[in-house]
């Protein structure tokens, strides 16, 4: 007698994957009137998304409008060919520009996903067509005891950027209160009130329930799933893809209920590419070998490269093009804790990164992307993050926090280095101390005024967005000069990878002729990204992702519906 039964079901879609890319997909279809499942191999649902930092980036949303409404249409397109260069495509920028803002207002009527605008500039706001504000949303905060008992199966948030499990958005006003707890009263009774209350979650759900940023937007896209009967099922790998004549019919399933779905209209490949793919990423990564250290990404080990393998198989093309493949992310390894990814810190005054030289490299204020692929270019693929004793106190460093947690835990583990002098703390580094010494001279000479000579840091709205305002006249740059000096290691990881299935507009996947795959769709990173191996702004990932994902719900939804027409299946 077998152990499990092996059961057959039928579905006009079938989701493989349950980020943002897959849950949208599965929303805008059945909101069009079809059934869809959704499946996911590991016991979580979420994604990398859930890891995210809940922002998308989509031009001409009326969020935005209001922040910049002088900002076009125009002017993000020209913007998105300087961005992408030799990998322009128009007719899916084009789509992604006219869709987007689309896409956000359907959600935000139909559904439980809600959006907040942001601040954020263009990464590159001097770039032609680039602006200062009003492009980038975020995920509404979200109660995710909402969920029932499906609470259980969300993927709880990167530890390494929780505090006690809490999660605060960068810009939320939460941090300014946890920072200034031990200085104002109204912050530390408000401190108080928030640890309380979260502690009181932990007692009743096992877990934080007030959630933001990605977190936020995987709990209110699988919310509305669940409020549409769609189906997640988690533990339940595809294995194999199945076809009829040449059109992909479904997938064979693993998991505790093996057996087969039968996907009358489409599968959707949307398994977050192939950061841990160990084998296809060394193969894509090879022209950087000698470039970059170890590669540390902290998007969920899950990301193998499934949806790929799994296109490739019934003939997908799948080609590594892009000079940069993969997100770069700057990251640090926390003995006991996991993967930190250095989103904040890089940008406050007081703080430099140097190479084993003891020289700066780049500007520390530039996007984690830019950041990275400096490390790369300077040949090393890591960098040391240091900063004085005020520094540290005020913002922390890396995984270790600010006053008033204390730093002998990060200490004893090795993660942070300290040294009386600049000298110490090149030695403790493996830094050679002149080089550290006389760098850190030049800089505090333009750094006393403000000015970063070399590197130009703060130059931009971007620089200064996440820097400290109260810091003038530059809010990222201020002297190294008070020891105890302290540093962390950067290495080498990514926030997922460009690369992907060629597809066409609506996400059909194309074999290597560039002919369709009948009945195989890819979206989120199993499809090739429309940003050329670039990272214009805050949120290219996500907001293509649900964008895409709205377009190839409904085109499924409007070829079941000619089908229909023409005498097919109902």
């Amino acid at each position: 007698m077998e152990r499990h039964k092996k059961e057959e079901r039928v579905c006009d879609v079938l989701v493989i994957g349950s980020g943002a890319g897959g849950l949208a997909t599965a929303i805008t279809a059945k909101k069009h009137g079809l059934s869809v499942i959704v499946i996911e191999k590991e016991p979580v649902f979420g994604g990398t998304t859930a890891f995210s930092g809940g922002v998308l980036w989509i031009p001409g949303n009326r969020h935005g409008k209001a922040n910049n409404p002088a900002d076009t249409r125009e002017a993000a397109r020209r913007y998105m060919q300087a961005e992408t260069g030799n990998w322009f495509d128009a007719k899916s920028v084009d789509a992604f520009l006219d869709a987007g803002p689309q896409m956000l207002d359907w959600f935000e009527k139909e559904t439980s996903v809600k959006f907040v605008p942001t601040l954020y500039p263009d990464y590159h706001p001097t770039v032609d067509g680039g602006v200062d504000v009003g492009r980038s949303v975020l995920a509404a905060p979200f109660d995710t005891s909402s969920l029932g008992d499906n609470l259980k199966r969300l993927r709880p948030p990167l530890a390494t950027i929780t505090f006690m499990g809490m999660m605060f958005n960068s810009s939320n006003a939460d941090i300014k209160h946890f920072f200034n707890a031990t200085k104002s009263v109204t912050s530390f009774f408000y401190v108080l009130k928030r640890l309380a209350a979260h502690a009181g979650e932990v007692v009743r759900y096992g877990r934080g329930v007030q959630v933001t940023s990605g977190n936020a937007l995987a709990a209110r896209l699988a919310k509305s799933c669940f409020d549409l009967s769609i189906p997640i099922l988690t533990e339940t790998p595809a294995l194999k893809l199945t076809t009829e004549n040449g059109r992909v019919t479904g997938a064979v399933i693993g998991g505790d209920q093996p057996g087969t779905i039968t996907a009358r209209r489409g599968v959707v490949l949307a398994c977050g590419g192939y950061a841990h793919d160990l084998a296809r990423r060394a193969g894509v990564y090879k022209h950087l070998t000698g470039k970059m250290a170890e590669h540390y990404s902290p998007v969920p080990e899950g990301n193998t490269g499934d949806g790929i393998r799994l296109g490739e198989e019934v003939g997908g093309a799948f080609d590594a093009e892009f000079s940069e493949p993969a997100a770069w992310m700057p990251v640090s390894r926390v003995p006991g804790h996991g993967i930190f990814p250095h989103l904040l810190d890089r940008y406050k005054p007081g703080m430099i990164a140097v190479l084993s030289n003891g020289k700066r490299f780049t500007n520390e204020s530039e996007s984690y992307h830019d950041v990275g692929a400096a490390m790369i270019a300077a040949g090393e693929g890591a960098a040391w993050l240091i900063c004085d004793h005020r520094t540290i106190r005020k913002y922390g460093l890396g995984h270790a926090k600010p006053a008033p947690m204390p730093l002998a835990s990060w200490l004893r583990s090795g993660y942070l280095k300290k040294g009386r002098t600049l000298a110490e703390l090149a030695r403790a580094c493996g830094i050679d101390p002149v080089g550290l010494e006389q760098t850190v001279a030049e800089f505090n000479r333009g750094a006393v005024k403000g000015r970063d000579e070399a590197f130009h840091r703060g130059e931009t709205s971007f620089n200064r967005y996440l820097a400290d305002p109260e810091n003038k006249p530059n809010p990222c740059v201020a002297p190294v000069e008070q020891g105890p000096f302290y540093a962390v290691k950067m290495e080498m990881g990514d926030l997922g990878t460009f690369d992907g299935l060629k597809t066409t507009v609506p996400g059909e996947v194309l074999d290597r002729q560039g002919d369709v795959i009948p009945g195989l769709y890819a979206v989120g990173n199993d499809r090739a990204s429309i940003m050329g191996g670039n990272y214009p702004g805050a949120g290219i990932t996500l907001g293509p992702a649900m964008t895409f994902g709205w377009i190839t719900g409904r085109a499924l939804a409007a070829s079941a519906a000619q089908s229909t027409q023409e005498g097919g299946v109902a």
